[in-house]
């Protein structure tokens, strides 16, 4: 079988992905623009991607294919009807990061939290080095035993997220979208009463039409002015330009994103004006990469591939 990946680089050149070998004929690109698939994907039976368009105009010319991997567990770069229609097969992966975003959660609420950037120049400035005492704590900082942390979209991630708040002491509430979590676990709450009580507000859920612009500045000005926003979702979850008025004029506190409604990020993009780590910190679209999660995500697109190759639909999602 020829196989063809399409965006190595999307799980990094340190993984290695020498034993798909042992399943066929293996074509590797660093990166391919939607223009570039037709053409890299014509003799294919099997394609491995990530972002790059999974249609009718990328897929017509390409008759062997038979079955289209995810680098990921998203899959909105494919027509899944369109793929369905010509006996396509695509298989996702699922739970391969949710050790990693949820300690990338806690690793911005916390430098966020404990005023991190303040202390670390503080130090490295000389200015520790030059008062006459042996601490330093100008800028207070809160402990999370006690709080509330408020979770929207309690999946895999969001239960790992809410393990580990409890494990801080935190008492957890989470908000369902689509209001089919029943889960007696932890305090299920409406949306306006997760916004008001809530110290920490963690996103978890899929992009939807239900969940965009989910949090909008009506929606921040509900929050406490102490409130610490956390966004490791989807970007256009929280509106970006309400985002920047709501931390600009102390509606909230500060916030921690590691997605964007644009990536990479936007050069319209008002929260690239705020340049204070202690009200916000960005990160690039990371917190699922860890070294761990991205060798298990390759790893199961093998197992996908193989499966497939004994006639069996491993984490097939259309049909």
């Amino acid at each position: 079988m020829n196989i063809v990946v399409l965006e190595q680089k999307s799980i990094g050149d340190d993984i290695d992905l020498s034993i798909y070998e042992k399943l066929g004929n293996v074509t590797y690109y660093g990166n391919t623009l939607t223009s570039e698939v037709a053409e890299r994907v014509k003799d294919a039976d099997i394609i491995v991607a990530n972002k790059a368009g999974m249609n009718e105009a990328t897929l017509k010319d390409a008759p062997n294919v038979k079955l289209i991997c995810e680098f990921a567990t998203g899959y909105d770069n494919v027509d899944l009807e369109y793929c369905k229609s010509r006996g396509i097969g695509v298989a996702n992966v699922v739970d391969y990061s949710t050790a990693a975003v949820a300690q990338h959660t806690f690793a911005m609420a916390l430098y966020l939290l404990e005023r991190l950037p303040f202390y670390d120049n503080y130090v490295k400035s000389g200015t520790y080095g030059n008062q006459d005492r042996f601490s330093n704590f100008d800028r207070p900082f809160a402990e999370l035993e006690g709080k509330t942390w408020g979770i929207i979209g309690l999946g895999n991630i969001g239960k790992r997220t809410a393990r580990i708040a409890e494990g801080f002491g935190c008492h957890v509430v989470y908000y369902s979208v689509t209001g089919k979590n029943s889960s007696t676990e932890y305090e299920r709450v409406e949306f306006d009463d997760l916004l008001k009580r809530s110290d920490f507000i963690s996103v978890h859920c899929p992009l939807s039409d239900l969940t965009k612009d989910l949090i909008d500045l009506e929606a921040m000005k509900k929050m406490k002015k102490t409130a610490i926003l956390i966004n490791v979702a989807r970007g256009p979850v929280v509106n970006n330009k309400d985002l920047y008025t709501a931390l600009t004029e102390g509606e909230i506190y500060a916030a921690g994103l590691d997605v964007l409604e644009k990536e990479p990020i936007a050069q319209d993009n008002p929260l690239g004006k705020i340049k204070d780590s202690e009200r916000l910190i960005i990160t690039p679209h990371m917190a699922w990469a860890s070294t761990e999660a991205r060798t298990r995500l390759a790893m199961e697109v093998y197992k996908n591939i193989e499966a497939f190759q004994r006639g069996e639909k491993r984490n097939i999602v259309n049909g």
